[in-house]
């Protein structure tokens, strides 16, 4: 099973600047798991991005954690994703860009 209807990803990736958006409804269990699996995925890897959490304003239902990596000359970012995914059992992101 994976998690692609309950959580939405959204990749972005530009020189030397990458982020992974995960877009979710605001439900205090899926948020734990969210943040259960950075924080997993951090101490695993040793990286430490910044980490944003966006609650809409207009709909109380939209919630969204970003992942951002700034000045990352060699792309360690990608890794990290890449393994934050697996962990939350996202298969594919959203082609939305």
């Amino acid at each position: 099973m994976d998690n692609c209807d309950r959580i939405k990803a959204h990749m972005r990736m530009e020189e030397r600047y990458e982020t992974l958006s995960l877009v979710f409804d605001n439900d205090k269990a899926l948020t734990n798991e969210v943040f259960s699996a950075i924080d997993r995925v951090k101490e695993e890897t040793g990286m430490t991005p910044f980490i944003f959490e966006k609650i809409s304003r207009d709909r109380t239902d939209l919630h969204a954690v970003v992942i951002e990596f700034h000045d990352d000359i060699h792309r360690v970012g990608g890794g990290f994703f890449t393994k934050l995914l697996k962990e939350l059992k996202i298969d594919k992101c959203e082609r939305d860009i």
